[in-house]
């Protein structure tokens, strides 16, 4: 995992826009390419990207001269925006290293033989070969060569820039559109603090009337945006002939490009086959088989029930293994770990279903000899509700799994003891800007950063005394796109009751295909912010596609209670894995589980009722809170 970054800029006459619309407007608003200005600058984002990769910094500064000729990198001196002829291009990558994976350690950004150059943030868990003591960026850089060393050629010396975000937004990716203030183009993992503002500055994002695009419609945007999931590119080579040129710039227009793989393009859309049930589908589900035992019994389930809870357990079984294959980490970082009781990998923790089933299959796949750490986080000490369902939890993971050494990890803090976090954590959900984001963002903020006590007693550990501990795990497994996939939102059962089956399908889909812009960036933000990785099992392909090839029946029952027919396929993977207690939970969102939300509401409106009365969940973040 890494935080990346690159600066585009002009040396004298080169402007970026997303659209040719927006190309045009440029020549409105009169923007005129210069240095950095107002804007961000190169120091501010390597210090934000190195707290998300502390591994090792790296920096490489290209020039693309208006007749295609490309000028060599000066390493980390990244002057961007200084000097330069006119309609020469410059720039600027960056890249803050964690490192997961390999041998030996690497840097980014990487040059490849043929002077292309790569910053990549993420895994790779299929699609190019990752052999186990290679890192996965030095792999994917060598598959993209090859690419372009055949019948390409012409493509290796293009003078494309591309970028692009994975199809479900796992990893964050801000974009920043030239304005008056800040003419460049820039990417870049998070946003330093200095730029986490909720001020607007006019930009030139203006969509054609009718044009299919995620970009809004608004020529009034913040500084940083999420840029929206997909491939994009940036014709750099000869932008005085192939660009837009105006009296005061040359303006590039970036291309967006569809998914060549008709499979992953299929998940986007999200389309599910069985939606509304026949009568005989509600009546077998009726008929139950009674006793019928498997390897972790549960009773009163249809034969359909079962076969298609094995199939989402088999995948999700997968997808943990592949995302904590112990083989796949860097072995600097398993040689440190001599201490029995030191864990590899951790899992934000709230005793629900989603983590306990997390919880459970990573013990399946992960070594005995490794502690796994829960990491739960409480702003009511121990009468949270996250926390009493995590003792609970951890009770019910030492009956199925007995020699495995379980920590809970209790996180404690109040919320009038944060202010300089909240600050900084304003910072990370940045473009996000609502009290729910920010209560959501300290909550996994701190779970992500693992420092509480450990009560030995109930873990079994340090002679049964309580002491400080924080976790040093670099991975962390999140139970992200569980509630989306499987209807275990509350909205979800509004919607089924007021429209059916095609309502709760339409409602779930929109979620599923939002979750990069809600969710995703906010959280991998958060988390990463600590040199940590999380990692996504019910976000994996394989999973995803498996859900969607079961009827959505099977998937929820919203007419049965709260805590047995939302997510009910889940349920019967819980009851597969033994887990029966934890098949029961409610559905509770972190901020009111943790009680984040009504700590929050009480320091911000006095009271719930005058949050609810100010629909707290979408006010947004004025300066009185700063």
């Amino acid at each position: 995992m890494c935080g990346i970054a690159l600066v585009l800029s002009g040396g004298g006459r080169v402007v970026v826009a997303p659209s040719a619309a927006a190309a045009a407007a440029v020549a409105a608003v009169g923007i005129q390419p210069s240095d950095e200005g107002k804007g961000v600058t190169v120091d501010e984002l390597k210090a934000a990207l190195r707290r998300r990769g502390p591994d090792s910094l790296g920096c490489e500064r290209l020039r693309v001269r208006a007749d295609g000729t490309t000028l060599g990198s000066d390493g980390c001196d990244c002057g961007v925006g200084n000097g330069g002829d006119v309609g020469d291009t410059e720039l600027c990558f960056i890249g803050a290293t964690l490192q997961l994976r390999g041998a030996e350690p690497i840097l980014q950004p990487m040059v490849g033989q043929s002077g292309n150059v790569l910053v990549y943030n993420g895994e790779i868990y299929g699609g190019v070969h990752v052999a186990d003591d290679q890192n996965d960026t030095q792999s994917l850089l060598s598959s993209l060569e090859s690419c372009c060393s055949c019948e390409c050629h012409a493509l290796k010396d293009s003078k494309t820039m591309w970028f692009g975000r994975d199809a479900f937004g796992r990893r964050s990716l801000l974009v920043h559109w030239p304005s008056p203030d800040d003419p460049r183009f820039i990417l870049s993992s998070v946003s330093p603090p200095s730029f986490a503002s909720n001020n607007s500055a006019p930009t030139v994002k203006v969509m054609e009337s009718g044009e299919d695009n995620d970009f809004p419609e608004s020529t009034n945007m913040s500084y940083w945006e999420e840029l929206p999931c997909g491939i994009y590119s940036i014709q750099l080579k000869s932008l005085e002939k192939s660009g837009m040129c105006m009296k005061e710039a040359c303006v590039s227009e970036v291309r967006r490009h569809d998914w060549i793989n008709s499979s992953l393009d299929e998940l986007i859309q999200w389309k599910r086959k069985s939606i509304v049930p026949t009568v005989d589908d509600l009546t077998s589900h009726q008929n139950s088989v009674g006793d019928y035992c498997l390897s972790q019994s549960f009773r009163n389930s249809t034969e359909a029930d079962k076969n298609a809870a094995y199939k989402v357990l088999i995948a999700l079984r997968e997808s943990v293994m592949l995302r904590t294959n112990l083989n796949r980490l860097f072995q600097d970082d398993l040689n440190k770990l001599k201490d029995d009781e030191l864990a590899p990998i951790a899992i934000l923790f709230s005793g629900g279903l989603d983590s306990m089933i997390l919880a459970a299959l990573l013990d399946q796949c992960l070594d005995s000899k490794w502690t796994i750490d829960l990491l739960n986080v409480s702003f009511d000490g121990q009468l949270a509700p996250d926390r009493i369902s995590a003792l609970a939890g951890l009770k019910e993971l030492q009956r199925i799994s007995p020699i495995r050494r379980w920590r809970l990890v209790e996180i404690d803090t109040v919320l009038t003891n944060l202010k300089g976090e909240s600050e900084h954590v304003m910072s990370l959900i940045y473009p996000s800007n609502t009290y729910m984001d920010l209560n959501i963002g300290i909550a996994l903020w701190l779970a992500a950063g693992g420092d509480g006590w450990v009560d030995g007693s109930i873990c079994n550990m340090q002679d049964g005394c309580r002491y400080k501990y924080k976790s040093t795990s670099r991975v962390l497994l999140v139970g992200s796109g569980a509630d989306e996939q499987c209807a275990g939102y509350g909205r979800h059962r509004t919607k089924y009751r007021l429209g059916g089956w095609v309502l709760l399908d339409e409602e779930m889909r929109l979620d599923v295909q939002r979750i990069w812009k809600r969710n995703m960036g906010r959280d991998d933000r958060c988390i990463s912010d600590h040199g940590k990785e999380a990692r996504f099992p019910f976000l994996d392909e394989n999973v995803i596609k498996t859900l969607l090839e079961i009827p959505l029946w099977d998937i929820a029952k919203l007419d049965e209670p709260v805590g047995k027919g939302d997510k009910k396929i889940l349920r019967e993977v819980a009851n597969l894995l033994g887990i029966k207690e934890a098949a029961l939970q409610p559905k509770r969102a972190i901020q009111f589980g943790s009680r984040i939300a009504r700590e929050s509401n009480r320091k911000n409106f006095g009271s719930n009722r005058a949050a609810n009365q100010a629909s707290a969940g979408s006010v947004e973040i004025h300066q009185r809170a700063r």
